[in-house]
């Protein structure tokens, strides 16, 4: 769909400032005042130069006509203990995840409060699969779905990868209206995009903006090149298309950079094509699969690639090669550079994350490396990366026996626990039913288990195991810099 541009002439801005300041330049210089006589003497042609060039401002009502139909508002509710503790905002400033949790209950009221939370989403198919963040719909019991029509549908979660905060959802419907997928390696930056979605509740509100960025790189996320945008985008517009001007969906609005909460002019929306990849491995396997060398990385600067005989500070920097890895048996060695992954550039180590991760596991790939001032090609048969825990509604992956609380959790890593400062813990990937109803959420650290510190999710997970149901088991959590205790009653 070519959207209808609206022009605005500029003529008559360019004729003030001939008038105005340009002269008062023009003045001072030999001849000008005869140059300047001739050229009003002369018919001017209308705006044909690249200096007189009208200016397009998009209009977005057709893409909302057209549109508009396929972006849905999402209602998330789940029931929770109004004697647990509340929860923790996000830390600011900084990229978070919106709308914010769920809403913390009112102390002392009686009994299961109901919670809710609300996001956008839009429908990818007419048979009802709709994308969404994962941070909208993983803590919910029920989700429901409205159309712009004032349908209303229960919707089931397919899955949820909160690697890429992607989830997939499917309505008990057809003929659905449903989007256009785009190709984010064409967008420009600064060309215009536009958003749709439920911004502090008002439905189906659109805003505009240009691409500010392409391939950001966000604090924890290593798996999304995220579009950078100054779409105004709010809490309730998580999960939203961001669409281009042929009316295509090129991302999923998803993080805010701010220190208030709201809009403060950084949006950031994850590339469609990886939404996509992650939201067809949910519909046909039920789980997220990610190639994985086995490498911890780092960024050149300047200093750094003049050390090791780079002249750009291009490149993936290897810190540490992981034992028995594929990077380990393929050869890589602590010092070499990746300066490309099956012939693609690294300008930037977040770029190889992204590519690995693309790649399927079991796979052959050619590694390119500055190695003591020369350029390497090593083969390698690429990992697959540990299963989220997470991929599944109501199932937690390689988490069975903590099923009794309803949590999955796994390890923290040693740079997690050096940067916690935590001797062990586990970090939960999903809190459902009792540890959901409790007030534990996806990011949290559990510490210790009625008293006795936790190692590693394998014991974690035996203690769940012995646990009786009706007696509750006291969590110490860690959520950011804060400790509380939190009783999870043994379902």
């Amino acid at each position: 769909m070519n959207l209808k541009l609206k022009l605005l002439p500029i003529a008559a801005a360019m004729a003030f400032f001939a008038a105005g300041w340009g002269l008062s330049h023009l003045d001072g210089i030999p001849g000008a005042a005869h140059a300047q006589a001739q050229a009003q003497a002369q018919p001017q042609p209308e705006a044909t130069s690249p200096t007189r060039a009208a200016v397009a401002v998009p209009d977005f009502t057709a893409l909302v006509k057209q549109h508009g139909r396929a972006v849905v508002n999402i209602q998330v509710e789940r029931s929770a203990n109004a004697a647990q503790a509340p929860q923790a905002t996000p830390e600011m400033p900084g990229p978070f995840p919106f709308p914010f949790p769920f809403q913390p209950p009112t102390p002392g009221a009686p009994g299961m409060m109901p919670q809710q939370a609300q996001g956008s989403g839009f429908i990818i198919s007419p048979d009802g699969y709709v994308l969404t963040n994962a941070h909208v719909v993983s803590a919910g019991d029920d989700i429901s779905v409205q159309l712009t029509d004032k349908r209303e549908f229960k919707a089931r979660l397919v899955g949820a990868d909160r690697r890429t905060d992607v989830a997939l959802l499917k309505l008990d419907a057809t003929d659905l209206p449903f989007v256009k997928i785009g190709d984010p390696e064409n967008v420009q930056v600064g060309e215009w995009v536009a958003a749709i979605g439920s911004p502090f509740g008002f439905e189906n509100t659109i805003s505009a903006g240009i691409v500010g960025a392409k391939g950001r790189s966000l604090p924890a996320e290593t798996y999304v090149p995220y579009l950078q945008t100054d779409v105004a985008v709010n809490p309730g517009n998580s999960g939203g298309p961001l669409f281009n001007l042929d009316g295509e969906v090129i991302g999923i609005n998803s993080q805010i950079y701010s220190r208030t909460g709201g809009y403060m002019g950084l949006s950031f929306a994850i590339p469609i094509d990886i939404a996509m990849d992650v939201a067809d491995q949910l519909r046909t396997s039920g789980k997220v699969t990610r190639g994985r060398l086995g490498v911890q990385i780092q960024g050149l600067t300047q200093d750094l690639a003049k050390s090791f005989g780079l002249s750009q500070p291009n490149g993936a920097l290897i810190s540490n090669v992981e034992k028995d890895s594929p990077a380990q048996k393929a050869g890589l060695e602590s010092g070499d550079v990746i300066l490309q992954y099956n012939g693609r550039g690294i300008v930037d180590s977040s770029d190889l994350p992204v590519l690995v991760a693309k790649t399927k596991p079991g796979t052959s790939a050619t590694v390119t490396v500055w190695r003591k001032g020369e350029e390497r090609k090593i083969p390698i048969t690429v990992g697959e990366l540990e299963a989220e825990k997470t991929t599944l509604a109501g199932h937690s992956e390689g988490a069975t026996p903590a099923g009794k609380l309803g949590l999955a959790v796994q390890d923290l890593t040693a740079q997690q626990r050096e940067q916690l400062d935590l001797k062990g813990g586990v970090v939960v990937g999903s809190a459902q039913g009792p540890a959901a109803r409790a007030g534990i959420q996806r990011g949290d650290v559990v510490i210790a288990v009625n008293g006795e510190e936790i190692q590693s999710a394998t014991q974690f997970r035996g203690l769940v195991d012995k646990a009786q149901p009706g007696k509750p088991l006291a969590l110490l959590i860690q959520r950011g810099e804060s400790r509380i205790y939190v009783p999870v009653n043994v379902s």
